[in-house]
């Protein structure tokens, strides 16, 4: 009986024949998958660099230094900051230096301050309803740090009687809030002139009491 012996051989060969093939498939696609590995990795990176290079500030217009109610603008006066702009703000562009130099300021600005419509005009200091004064503080009675803006209890202190109690026959202690101004260099005898601002009412109250000037900081209530 003859055996015809024909699948085994044919497969045999057939899979000698598709091991070459796969093997150099898997061989080719290998670089492939590296190359868009580092494709991915170099497109994340120059996102990143381009994100980081994005700045989202503006520079507006900024005063190098503080100024008095009324004051006309100079180039000098002027510097530029970058920030990101609120639009409640209205600040002022770099772009519109030209136009700010030769206009006024409506009220006394610190260093630093941002520049915009509202502050610009017509002097218009002090505020309806407000008085500045000039009181004479003595050398201790202002506490370390004050500077303009500060928000200060001012106090006029009675005089001392020959006992060392006060004297009650000049009245009490007059006390007001207030707004520092300007804080003035202390002379030769450590007092300093400061300008406070105060309700119209405390401001007469405050000027015409008799007694040593003192100014209190004080911490806030919320």
């Amino acid at each position: 009986m003859t055996t015809l012996q024909t699948g085994p051989h044919k497969a045999d060969g057939a899979d000698r024949r598709a091991t070459p093939t796969a093997g150099l498939r898997r061989r080719r696609s290998t670089p492939h998958m590296l190359l868009g590995a580092v494709l991915v990795v170099v497109c994340g990176l120059a996102f990143a660099v381009t994100a980081l290079r994005v700045d989202p500030r503006t520079a507006v217009l900024a005063l190098a230094g503080p100024v008095s109610a009324g004051h006309v603008l100079s180039d000098a006066d002027l510097t530029v900051v970058r920030i990101v702009p609120d639009p409640a703000l209205g600040v002022l562009s770099e772009a519109q230096r030209a136009s700010v130099v030769g206009r006024s300021v409506r009220l006394p600005l610190a260093a630093r301050s941002l520049l915009s419509q509202d502050v610009l005009g017509p002097a218009a200091w002090p505020p309806r309803g407000e008085s500045l004064i000039a009181v004479s503080v003595k050398a201790g009675r202002v506490p370390t740090g004050v500077a303009a803006g500060a928000q200060v209890l001012v106090l006029v202190v009675p005089g001392s009687s020959a006992t060392g109690g006060t004297d009650a026959s000049r009245g009490e202690v007059q006390r007001a809030p207030a707004t520092v101004v300007s804080l003035a260099v202390a002379d030769a005898s450590g007092a300093s002139v400061v300008s406070l601002l105060l309700s119209s009412a405390d401001a007469v109250r405050i000027a015409g009491a008799a007694g040593e000037v003192a100014l209190v900081v004080q911490g806030g209530t919320g």
